[in-house]
Formats: structure tokens, C-alpha cells, sequence
């Protein structure tokens, strides 16, 4: 039996699934919640402050998958390496400038890539704050959904904006930034630079930028933070989650009841199907399909619930894969399928940093197996396939055939059915797609 899940230790976990979509190295978000909660009290926050910067900082990026894929297209590079490099270039102009010129169109064809350079030229500073603007109003969003307080959703909208009032969206300057986003951007930097290049690079640079996208204050008192060497072992350690869990006030910690672990899926779900135009609300549908499939075939309503969480988060994993690839209307060269091949057991992988999900990971990240050993990531034979994975499969077949993809346009809900019907004994469940049929045509009628 394990001890009843905390809300710190689920969006802790699910956290990684933001380190991948911003192409940053596994636990940045939780680094950057030790290092910004060690600023808070450096600063003498008071108990309740320091629980809204606790999850300002784990869900900073919280709205950086929504402008993935408008990444790709702009600059005709991989978004994940392109945010990744990004966050190591300088201040200074030129060298921004030269960053995105030898970046924009690497592999593309001279034409496509002077077209685009030319764009970034005539319109950069309308990219950059479209962009930005994206990424911040939707992280902000779905913070408030998760029923955070506003100070936590102003600290994710706010993550951009710079100390000198050059930053974005909305070029805030000084004390006017929310404290929360400038904390987190001071811990984003700090992580960035030590991870890659060490401790006292780190330290170099935000003193650079100091008075110009940092506050000064907040420098200073992390210098102080950072004469203690227990301080970077911990950051450095292994089992930094453990301590990170216990960083969160204790008289805020909050038991999640099932309803609100419903909602905290639906919006992890969100976040997944933003990456993508194309997947706008796939998630949400195969959720609703898969909650139906399991009525229709008269299990609880308790298991139908947990059935319909896992599928909401069964693409979670995608979030570990270049839009250029999610993007990509053509066939996939064998090195790229076998990158989408890998979202499946990155969702295994972040859903079983949470101990009370471990079946909910094995269930969800198996729905791309098939009933004759063919499917992925384990290739599984039928009489290793739960029930709620061949429930999970049916629904998400059935959304990603009907709904427009890069590769194929919409499909009627009978063509649909004519398709999946094939499948039927070699990939999908019979029994499960007959539930399927029900269901769609009962939703149909209303």
C-alpha cells in the first residue's frame, strides 16, 4: 500500500514531462524549484509565498508546448534543440542574431532557408513576442485551471519578461514583474549554465545579467545562497526529488482526492495536445471514447474513471519528440518513426516516477502494442495486453484515423469504422471495438 498521493509529488513528477518539450536535460524544472525556493527564503518569504513560488518554479514551463510546433515552421529547425541552445546564448544582440540565422533552415534547401531568414528579419520582433505571448497566456491558463492562485499563474505568464523592461509579454520592468517570475527566471538561468557548464559559469553569468534581465537584489541574495556547499551538492545529487518534495510548506501540503487528479490529467492532457494543431483535444476524445468503451462493457464506474485518466495522459511521452518530426506531412524515414516510437515508453517513464501510478503507466504506455505481437514499444502478444490498454488502443485509433493528421484528412466516422474494422484480431480488440461502434453511434443520435 502506498501513503495517500500529495499534490507536490504528482506535479513534481510530472514535471519531467515539461523538461522534455523545452529540450532541457532531466529535472530541470525540479532543479530550478531548489534552487528558487532556496532565493525565497534567502529572502525571508513567508510560509504562504513560498508555496506559490514552490509551484511557480515546477510548472514554469507549463504552457511551452503551445508554441512548439509555430518553432518548427518559422525557423525550419527541431524546436526541442532550437529552445535547448537558445537558453545558452548571451544578452547581446549580435549574438542572438547569429544564433537564429545559423539555426533557421540547417537542412533545409537555400531557397526555403533565405525565405525564412528574410521573414525572421522583416517580422523577429513579431515572432518573438507571438511566441512568447503563446507560451505564457496558456500557462498561465492552465495553471488557473488547476486551480492554482494568481500568483502562481502571474509567475508563469511573467517568466520572460526582463528586469530592464526589455523583456515579454508585456516589457514589465523592475518591481512591476511579478516576484515569482523573477525568482524563476533567475533559478532557470542558474540551472541552464550550471548543468552544462558548472558552477561557476553559472555564477559569472547572472552576474552579467544583473540589472538587465535579472534582478539585482535577487543576485545578491543567491550569492549568499551560493556559499554554502551543501547547497550544490544537493542540486547535484541524484535524489534531489526527495529533498525537493520536502522543501513544500508542510501546513499547505494538499491530499489529492480523485476528482482533482482527474483535473490535473486533463490538463497535462492539454498541455501533450497543444504541441501539435493537429492534436487539438486528442487526448480529451480518447478519453471520452475510452471512459464509454469501458461503460459499454459494464465495468465500474470507479475503473472507467481511472481507465479515462490513463488515456488522457497516454501521449504524455510525445512531449520528448521534435514537432518537426509530429509536424511532418510526408513519411517518416525509419530514424524518425523510431522516434515517435520512443513517446510510448517516455510516457512509462514519467508516469512511474509516481509510485501510486505504476500500473497507470504500464496500461497507458502500451497502447501502440497489437494483439499479434507487431505494435510498440515491447512488442506484446495478445495474452500480455490489459483490457484497459486494448480499450485505451481502440479509442486512440479511432480519434487519430477520424481526426485531419499531417499525413491524411479527416475521415467520415464510417470510413473510419471500415478501417478499424480490418484491424480487428491482428491490432485492435473485437470486443472493445464493438463497444467502440456503440458508443459512436449513440453519440452520434444525441
Amino acid at each position: 500500500m502506498h501513503d495517500p498521493l500529495k499534490l507536490a509529488e504528482l506535479i513534481g513528477s510530472l514535471s519531467y514531462a515539461l523538461d522534455l518539450t523545452e529540450g532541457q536535460p532531466e529535472g530541470h524544472c525540479i532543479r530550478c524549484c531548489w534552487i528558487g525556493i532556496h532565493i525565497g527564503k534567502q529572502i525571508g518569504l513567508d510560509d504562504q509565498s513560498l508555496w506559490n513560488l514552490y509551484y511557480t518554479l515546477l510548472l514554469k514551463d507549463l504552457g511551452c508546448s503551445s508554441n512548439a510546433a509555430r518553432i518548427c515552421e518559422l525557423y525550419l529547425t527541431d524546436d526541442q534543440s532550437f529552445k535547448h541552445d537558445f537558453k545558452l546564448v548571451g544578452t547581446d544582440t549580435t549574438q542572438i542574431l547569429n544564433f537564429v540565422f545559423a539555426q533557421t533552415g540547417r537542412n533545409a534547401g537555400w531557397t526555403k532557408r533565405l525565405s525564412a531568414i528574410l521573414n525572421i528579419i522583416r517580422n523577429g520582433d513579431s515572432i518573438a513576442n507571438e511566441l512568447i505571448q503563446t507560451r505564457c497566456n496558456r500557462g498561465a491558463r492552465i495553471a488557473r485551471q488547476l486551480r492554482f492562485p494568481e500568483a502562481v499563474a502571474l509567475g508563469i505568464h511573467g517568466l520572460d519578461e526582463h528586469w530592464d523592461g526589455h523583456g515579454r509579454p508585456d516589457g514589465l520592468k523592475g518591481n512591476a514583474i511579478p516576484r515569482n517570475a523573477r525568482i524563476a527566471l533567475l533559478a532557470q538561468v542558474i540551472d541552464v549554465f550550471n548543468f552544462s557548464q558548472g558552477q561557476a559559469a553559472a555564477l559569472e553569468e547572472i552576474r552579467q545579467r544583473s540589472g538587465s534581465w535579472l534582478d539585482p537584489d535577487l543576485v545578491a541574495a543567491f550569492e549568499k545562497v551560493a556559499c554554502n556547499a551543501e547547497f550544490w551538492e544537493s542540486l547535484n545529487a541524484e535524489q534531489l526529488d526527495q529533498a525537493v518534495l520536502a522543501l513544500e510548506p508542510a501546513q499547505y501540503s494538499i491530499p489529492l482526492d480523485e476528482h482533482y487528479m482527474d483535473e490535473i490529467a486533463e490538463a497535462f492532457g492539454q498541455v501533450v495536445d497543444s504541441k501539435s494543431p493537429f492534436t487539438a483535444g486528442h487526448s480529451e476524445r480518447v478519453g471520452f471514447y475510452a471512459y464509454h468503451i469501458a461503460r459499454e462493457l459494464q465495468l465500474s464506474e470507479a475503473h472507467c474513471n481511472w481507465i479515462k485518466r490513463a488515456a488522457l495522459l497516454h501521449d504524455i511521452g510525445k512531449l520528448g519528440v521534435s514537432s518537426s518530426i509530429l509536424e511532418k506531412p510526408g513519411k517518416l524515414t525509419a530514424e524518425e518513426f523510431c522516434q515517435v516510437q520512443k513517446h510510448a515508453e517516455l510516457t512509462k517513464i514519467i508516469l512511474s516516477k509516481i509510485a501510486q501510478f505504476a500500473e497507470l503507466a504500464k496500461i497507458s504506455s502500451a497502447h501502440h502494442e497489437r494483439l499479434d505481437g507487431k505494435g510498440y514499444p515491447e512488442g506484446l502478444t495478445a495474452d500480455d495486453i490489459m483490457l484497459e490498454t486494448r480499450i485505451i488502443t481502440v479509442a486512440d485509433i479511432f480519434d487519430a484515423i477520424s481526426a485531419e493528421r499531417p499525413y491524411h484528412p479527416a475521415n467520415s466516422v464510417e470510413d473510419t469504422l471500415a478501417i478499424m474494422d480490418s484491424m480487428q484480431a491482428t491490432a485492435i480488440d473485437s470486443q472493445c471495438f464493438n463497444a467502440l461502434k456503440k458508443v459512436v453511434f449513440a453519440a452520434a443520435s444525441d
